[in-house]
């Protein structure tokens, strides 16, 4: 069989699906690799590299129709400009990537009517088994990291307490809304750099997770255990929790320098948690970043893809943090692809065993029907 690496068309986006270094365990699954011309450039990874490696340098057409596996970062759903790569791809061809496919199930049609096998690896379960194949919780440990030091950059003050001649510089507050895998990250990189840290998340279960990362837990009295659901994934609430939640929160905003919001939810728009009302009684030289940016945001004033001031208040409205670093993103989601391979690969051949709650749950179209029963659920 032969797997195909292509070059992500998404603009900005830097990462690659395969990083060389992991070609060698694809070929020991049985797998030919071919890697689309310049696929890895953005990510510091050459052609030479995958040459090295053991792979055949293609061009994107030959790659399209002559592969059994595609690999993308960004799949057509989550990329619109690479839909037209569906109609080049041949009959009973598997494609392994981010399909987006809960916001934009209609990509789901077009696989199916092309007999595309695909899997939307945003769809895999929160257990234990499948935390080697997480592509959300790796890309997610970069936005956190990342979020931190663009608001340490972007703040009016230094983030540790400094004691100097000069007198003495109190550390700054930080308070990281969502505590996942993303906000998790973000309350240790603060606590690193020297903040004080503290957190809040509708998952009361999350409490010790906050505290063993060095952040202070904040109740509210709101937090309840149906705010995720049986995956492991946040649920969209009630537009009164939110309210509850965001009079519960203005307190806390008040007197903190960073906001580091991370709340979103599958397939949904990411829930508005700080209101233009609230970002008014912030201090001035104060920072929001918002990392469900993409989603529509998590404050009302986001504006995607800009850095702008409002009222004294800096609001960052950043976009696909993971891609501004590579290197590392590429190599957990290379991996992450590694290991979902293994999974549905058996000495060179395709073995897609649906009593397996990993493949059951991630693959969305097979035989030309669409088989997930959560985008049967978004298509209506």
């Amino acid at each position: 069989m032969i797997l195909g690496v292509v070059k992500e068309t998404f603009p900005g986006e830097r990462r690659v699906s395969v990083i060389p270094q992991v070609v060698s365990s694809l070929k020991k699954m049985g797998l030919e690799v071919v890697v689309e011309r310049g696929a890895g450039e953005g990510a510091y990874y050459y052609d030479k590299d995958y040459e090295d490696a053991g792979a055949r340098i293609v061009s994107r057409d030959e790659l399209l129709s002559s592969s059994d596996i595609i690999t993308y970062v960004r799949a057509p759903g989550a990329d619109k400009s690479n839909i037209p790569d569906i109609d080049k791809m041949k009959k009973g061809a598997v494609v392994i990537g981010m399909t987006e496919t809960l916001a934009n199930p209609e990509i789901a049609k077009l696989f199916a009517e092309r007999g595309v096998i695909s899997f939307s690896l945003e769809l895999i379960p929160r257990i234990t088994r499948a935390q080697s194949m997480d592509v959300l919780s790796s890309m997610a440990t970069i936005a956190g990291y990342k979020a931190v030091l663009i608001a340490a950059e972007l703040l009016s003050k230094v983030f540790p307490m400094f004691m100097t001649a000069a007198g003495t510089l109190m550390a700054s507050k930080v308070f990281v809304l969502g505590a996942g895998v993303a906000g998790l990250q973000a309350i240790a990189t603060a606590k690193r750099l020297g903040a004080v840290v503290e957190a809040y998340d509708v998952r009361p279960e999350v409490k010790e997770q906050v505290q063993s990362v060095g952040g202070k837990f904040i109740e509210l009295g709101l937090e309840t255990k149906e705010a995720s659901d049986k995956s492991g994934y946040a649920k969209a609430m009630s537009e009164e929790f939110y309210q509850k939640q965001r009079e519960m929160m203005l307190k806390v905003l008040e007197y903190s320098d960073v906001v580091i919001s991370t709340a979103s939810v599958p397939g949904k728009k990411a829930p508005v948690l700080i209101t233009k009302e609230m970002v008014e009684k912030m201090k001035p030289g104060s920072v929001i970043v918002d990392l469900a940016a993409e989603k529509g945001g998590n404050c009302e004033l986001t504006k995607p893809g800009e850095i702008y001031e409002y009222n004294g208040v800096k609001i960052a409205g950043l976009v696909n943090l993971p891609s501004t670093v590579p290197i590392h993103a590429s190599q957990m989601y290379s991996n992450n692809i590694k290991n979902f391979l293994s999974l549905i690969v058996k000495n060179g051949n395709l073995n897609i065993d649906l009593n397996d709650e990993i493949i059951s749950s991630t693959l969305v179209t097979k035989d030309g029907e669409i088989v997930n029963s959560l985008v049967k659920k978004a298509l209506g």
